[in-house]
């Protein structure tokens, strides 16, 4: 169940390095722009693979203590095969093991992922997600989660806010620089998917408080780097011990090829 959990939170990763590193030109509002290729984020051809650290936080006895479960986790391209679209697509098989990497990899599931000349969309337990878009340009947003339902967390979670399929994805930084497990990585483009909470900081008078936040970060000729997932609502609970239900997920490159 748990591998099942932390598998149904990525439905992001890894990309594409299909034909030249050029850029290309999109043409918006009648105007030439030159833009990043979107397989020069995303390298990816069978056989590629990139290892994370995982962190996930979840909220046990009754949902009042927070616990933070680390594992090692392996996302490895497959075969290109065709999307029930009818449209090439390549396969992820998804493994973890214990942080030391002493243990054998066990398998954590399979998602996939779709190259457009415009998109690239990842697909994993039968929820859809715009990862990427061209033009790749500071500030451009999109509605990256506009294939999900309304609640595409509902047998899990019940949160009081519905609007998971309106985020607006937007390209937050281009060619950054970021500092990961003492490594510093170059040609960082930052995607925010959403960024909100309510609240904060909790206070024992706070009734009920809330985070909502997702970023991706992509290394050109690498693939992501860096992934968070973030949703959770605290409520006080009157005459009991606060409650807080959501997860946290937070994926960090430590090895890749």
């Amino acid at each position: 169940m748990r591998a099942k959990l932390l598998s149904s939170f990525c439905i992001i990763f890894l990309g594409l390095f299909l034909f030249s590193c050029k850029k290309e030109t999109e043409t918006i509002d009648g105007q030439d722009y030159q833009t990043e290729r979107l397989t020069e984020m995303l390298p990816l051809q069978v056989g590629k693979y990139i290892t994370y650290r995982l962190d996930s936080t979840v909220f046990t006895q009754h949902n009042s203590v927070t616990e933070i479960h680390s594992y090692q986790e392996k996302d490895v391209v497959d075969a290109q095969i065709t999307d029930n679209l009818g449209r090439p697509s390549y396969r992820v098989f998804r493994f973890i093991r214990d942080t030391a990497g002493l243990e054998s990899w066990v398998t954590a599931g399979t998602y996939f992922i779709t190259p457009t000349r415009s998109t690239v969309e990842i697909s994993e337990d039968n929820l859809r997600v715009v990862s990427l878009v061209t033009p790749v340009r500071q500030n451009i947003t999109w509605k990256g989660n506009l294939y999900l339902p309304m609640e595409p967390y509902i047998s899990l979670y019940s949160f009081s806010q519905s609007n998971f399929n309106d985020w607006d994805f937007k390209y937050n930084s281009l060619n950054d620089n970021i500092e990961l497990n003492g490594n510093t990585i170059g040609n960082v483009t930052i995607v925010t998917r959403v960024d909100e909470s309510s609240n904060l900081p909790i206070t024992a008078n706070t009734p009920y408080a809330s985070v909502t936040y997702a970023v991706d970060k992509y290394a050109k000729g690498i693939g992501l780097v860096y992934q968070e997932l973030t949703i959770w609502e605290y409520q006080q609970n009157l005459g009991g011990s606060p409650s807080t239900t959501g997860f946290g997920v937070k994926r960090s490159m430590i090895d890749h090829n």
